[in-house]
């Protein structure tokens, strides 16, 4: 057996070498992705800087603790502030009066030059207080670190995710391809006296020598990538500038044995349907395909299908807003994606034939592509993966932040929006600003909501469009919280305990209006009183009459049409106060376009790295399959060429057979755009939100118009060869 194996893999090298290139490249980017994932879980623990010289730090308030049910009994759960609460002052007497302290770049903390114990024992409850390495959490953003790595974390997770399930789809299909174009190899094998169990161990111990070759060298591959992913990264902004490969050994481990699996996973269901082949196979010469869908990969696809288009559903009808968050648009579409390629073969034939071609050549075309389903799905499936993964994710993420910014736009009847750090408030404007509530969410948890401080409740109920659901935002008082439908799911008048952005609470506020969930951004909304610190950072303002008195105002005005006339005011308020307020004047719609992008660089970035890994597999998969098809058909060219075709005839039909599979993946993957598009579509209507589908033509063209030049070299140059 072993002797038969070597001399197979010797002899057919060629064949394989599509596999072997495939799953090195696969298990290198795993490799890669692991890589860089290790160096994701512990970010550097840098050395305090703020309070360096100070051997304890006494730092105000920074979160908010409640006691919440735990099982029989409870237990307490903090959320972070957004900013910490200065230190108590009598509590900041009481230190300086026994021991030295010093102060650093604002009342948040101090630093105390005392023994450690006799600082905790004074201090108590009121503070908290930090000693050793932990003194760094007095320094600004002390967990920008670890912030920093968590885009990056969840791209290198997605990456690694769509390579393994990428790797697997094609490598198991190449194999699949090679074991059918060997059927009557088998057939003889099997009348010199093989037995179907000696066949398909045949089979496993060549995928197992092709997964350990190329395992090895795909974490050789591996181990000289990473360093260089780290610096893509850095320079492209998506990880910090200290990000760096460590020294961890597990994403060989993971990497290696992954590639072993896949290889010997990928021919176990060819070498079962090699198993089946009789003696009788040898005399077989027939090119049209019989059996293309055994029942244990119709099951498979089957029910993959079914289950991608349940969830899908069912996500779309109980937990719309799901359907926004990127890992959820991200894998629920695999499932879809692989239970179509795993039927495409039973999809190609009534595709192929549903298509007209002109002429004599457009005949054969159409004719071959619908007997020869293996080759013709062989060629779709990687098409069909890669053009709606690019038309999935892409439009997902795409169709998602055009929601957003339409839904913004919406949102509001000003015409001109000013937006800064720390604005100046001006008379007959609505003024905003970012801050934070807290509330149990039932007896069990604690949650914290991002919501906006209200500064003028009549001009903002005056100048707001928001939808709302139930209730009135005029009814907004001191007393009152606006609330959005996944709010604790409150009703009008339902009073709510909340916790202020500062930690005090809890207090009691009634429900004024409900508003609908949306993308996620509506709401809760409080008065300034019950939004401690909180600064203004927006003020929406309505008809300008003249745009060349607001322009020369001062400040920094976009989006003013400086030739509108002389003169005007702003709904009763003066152009000049308005473009003083401290920030940037902008029209709604430039406010809306630039503060809502159609995706930011990093996103971008982090989808095409992914969809590049897909493409670079499929480019590699439809070389192998068309240079292995295209080399057998040898008698099929020769008997055209006896019957009168010219060598350049016998050529545009091979080449077409190819361009007409990448065109029935290409509307395959479509389909399967369409579908989870039309589901996201639906989602945002059900959460009352603009719906505004994004389908990236440029991604989906470039994909398919990469797949059909490859397929095109790679059919014409073995069909050149066999017609010389």
């Amino acid at each position: 057996m072993l002797t038969v194996v070597l001399s197979g893999l010797r002899a057919r090298w060629a064949a394989f070498l599509g596999s072997f290139v495939a799953l090195a490249l696969g298990v290198g980017l795993l490799a890669t992705m692991s890589l860089g994932l290790s160096a994701t879980f512990d970010a550097p623990e840098r050395a305090p800087q703020r309070f360096a010289a100070a051997p304890v730090v006494v730092k105000g308030r920074d979160a908010v603790t409640v006691e919440v049910r735990r099982g029989p009994g409870t237990a307490t759960v903090s959320k972070k502030l957004d900013r910490p609460q200065p230190v108590d002052i009598e509590l900041l007497a009481e230190l300086k009066a026994r021991w030295t302290v010093t102060t650093a770049g604002g009342p948040d903390a101090v630093g105390v030059h005392g023994p450690a114990a006799e600082v905790r024992t004074l201090v108590g409850e009121r503070a908290r207080v930090l000693t050793g390495n932990e003194r760094r959490l007095a320094d600004p953003e002390p967990e920008r670190d670890a912030e920093a790595l968590v885009a990056v974390n969840a791209l290198l997770g997605t990456a690694g995710g769509v390579t393994t399930f990428v790797s697997v789809f094609v490598v198991a299909s190449t194999f699949a391809f090679a074991v059918a174009l060997r059927r009557r190899e088998f057939g003889l094998l099997r009348t010199a006296g093989a037995t179907p169990g000696q066949v398909r161990r045949m089979l496993l111990a060549e995928a197992a020598g092709v997964g350990v070759l190329a395992s090895a060298a795909g974490c050789a591959l591996g181990a000289w990538a990473a360093p260089w992913l780290a610096r893509v990264l850095v320079e492209g902004g998506l990880a910090p500038e200290w990000f760096a490969i460590g020294g961890a050994a597990w994403p060989f481990h993971v990497a290696f044995w992954t590639g072993v699996t896949v290889a010997l996973t990928g021919a176990f269901a060819a070498s079962r349907r090699a198993g089946r082949v009789g003696p009788a196979d040898a005399l077989r010469e027939a090119d049209v395909d019989a059996d293309v869908l055994p029942l244990g990969r119709a099951l498979l696809g089957t029910g993959l299908l079914v289950t991608g288009a349940g969830l899908l559903v069912w996500t779309g009808v109980t937990e719309p807003s799901e359907l926004l968050k990127r890992k959820t648009y991200t894998t629920v579409p695999m499932l879809l994606i692989a239970g179509v390629a795993l039927l495409a073969p039973a999809l190609v034939r009534p595709v192929a034939r549903a298509v007209r071609l002109p002429g004599a050549t457009g005949m054969l075309v159409r004719e071959n592509s619908a007997a020869a389903v293996r080759r013709t799905a062989a060629v779709a499936a990687p098409v069909l993966v890669t053009v709606a993964l690019a038309g999935s994710l892409l439009g997902a993420s795409t169709t998602v932040t055009s929601a957003k910014a339409a839904e913004a736009r919406e949102q509001t009847r000003a015409e001109w929006v000013v937006t800064g750090d720390d604005l100046r408030p001006v008379p007959g404007t609505s003024a905003t600003g970012a801050t934070s509530v807290f509330v149990r969410d039932g007896a069990e948890a604690l949650v914290k909501y991002g919501a906006r401080a209200v500064s003028d409740p009549a001009a903002f109920a005056e100048l707001a469009r928001l939808p709302v659901v139930a209730g009135d935002v005029a009814d907004l008082d001191d007393r009152s919280i606006v609330v959005n439908e996944e709010f604790e799911r409150r009703g009008v008048g339902d009073v709510v305990e909340v916790w202020r952005a500062d930690g005090s609470g809890p207090v009691r506020l009634r429900v004024a209006a409900v508003l609908a969930l949306g993308t996620g951004d509506n709401g809760p909304y409080v008065t300034r009183a019950n939004a401690p610190g909180a600064v203004v950072d927006r003020i929406d303002a309505g008809g300008v009459e003249s745009g060349a008195a607001l322009a020369g105002a001062g400040g920094t005005v976009r989006g003013v049409d400086a030739g509108a006339g002389a003169g005007g005011t702003v709904r009763g308020v003066n152009a000049e106060a308005l473009a003083a307020a401290g920030g940037t004047v902008r029209s709604v719609d430039a406010w809306a376009a630039a503060t809502h992008p159609a995706s930011s660089p990093e996103t971008r970035l982090g989808l095409l790295l992914v969809l590049g890994i897909a493409l670079v597999y499929t480019v590699i998969a439809l070389a192998n399959t068309l240079l292995m098809a295209t080399s057998v058909r040898g008698a099929e060219l020769a008997a055209l060429r006896l019957a009168g075709a010219t060598r350049a005839q016998i050529l545009r039909v091979v080449t077409g057979e190819s361009a007409l599979a990448v065109a029935i993946g290409a509307a395959l993957g479509l389909a399967v755009t369409a579908a989870c598009l039309a589901v996201q579509g639906a989602a945002l209507a059900a959460l009352s939100a603009p719906v505004a589908l994004a389908v990236p033509w440029a991604a989906v063209g470039g994909a398919a118009g990469t797949c059909a030049l490859v397929a095109a070299a790679a059919s014409a140059l073995p069909a050149w060869r066999a017609t010389r």
